[in-house]
């Protein structure tokens, strides 16, 4: 009689594994990641040759959130789109709802690949932005104190992981990237604008895009893109975004459940 085999792996664990092993596997992964940094980059070397003949000098750490509010955090977008609608697009999700068919381990798991991820991307990119940035300004500019660095660097780690999160959520309601994309870039940029200019600026640090940048500045420095003081400390801005983040998540998983693949 042959003995049985014991099972190992499934669960939430093998869920992740699967996941991760996705996200390394195509091409759009590596071709966002290598977008992101190189606009972080060439921004601000850009930015950093000017300091030399600027009226009005900047510091390292402000000229990476720049780079990381105008150009890289739309690299990041379109890979945390992508690795949720992608599925839909090649009808990858069908496969992936038979190998874990529990639909809210499918989320869990893409969320948890996505975190670390981003998160280590946002620090790299930014310690790497600012080092280059210095060497290049060659002592003209601001200086970037070493609490400055670091809030910059945690904040824009933090900025990232969550926003992935925030376009995994919406992804699993829309199924589409054209219409997460958008819908995302419009939560980001215009809507804020728009309810200030209704009469309720006070609103305008509450909203994600506007918290994150919030999350890279120090207390009680202005805000560089609304120039504007954060009416809070940086960490909120980050829980600020985990609260937006959560909901879109909540809001996806219970489109994921309800919805056939």
């Amino acid at each position: 009689m042959t003995s049985p085999v014991a099972l190992h792996g499934g669960g939430l664990p093998g869920a992740v594994a699967a996941e991760w092993t996705k996200l390394w596997s195509v091409r759009a992964t590596w071709w966002c990641l290598a977008t992101g940094t190189a606009l972080m980059l060439g921004y601000g070397t850009l930015s950093a040759i000017a300091q030399h003949y600027e009226t009005d000098p900047q510091s390292a750490n402000t000229i990476t959130l720049g780079g990381a509010v105008y150009l890289a955090q739309f690299a990041v977008i379109a890979l945390a789109t992508l690795f949720v609608t992608s599925e839909y697009t090649g009808g990858g999700i069908r496969s992936t709802l038979l190998w874990t068919p529990v639909r809210a381990r499918v989320a869990q798991a893409k969320a948890a690949v996505l975190l670390p991820v981003l998160f280590a991307y946002g620090v790299l990119l930014s310690g790497g932005s600012m080092a280059l940035e210095r060497a290049v300004m060659a002592g003209h500019g601001l200086p970037t104190s070493a609490s400055a660095a670091f809030t910059t660097a945690a904040g824009m780690g933090g900025y990232f992981a969550l926003l992935g999160l925030l376009c995994t959520g919406i992804g699993w309601s829309l199924r589409s990237a054209a219409g997460t994309l958008v819908s995302v870039i419009v939560l980001l940029v215009p809507l804020p604008l728009i309810v200030a200019s209704l009469g309720l600026p006070e609103a305008m640090p509450y909203f994600p895009g506007i918290a994150g940048i919030n999350a890279m500045v120090e207390s009680g420095k202005p805000n560089p893109v609304t120039m504007a003081v954060a009416p809070y400390a940086p960490w909120v801005g980050l829980a600020i975004d985990a609260v937006w983040a959560g909901a879109a998540l909540l809001a996806g998983t219970a489109v994921l459940r309800r919805r056939d693949a």
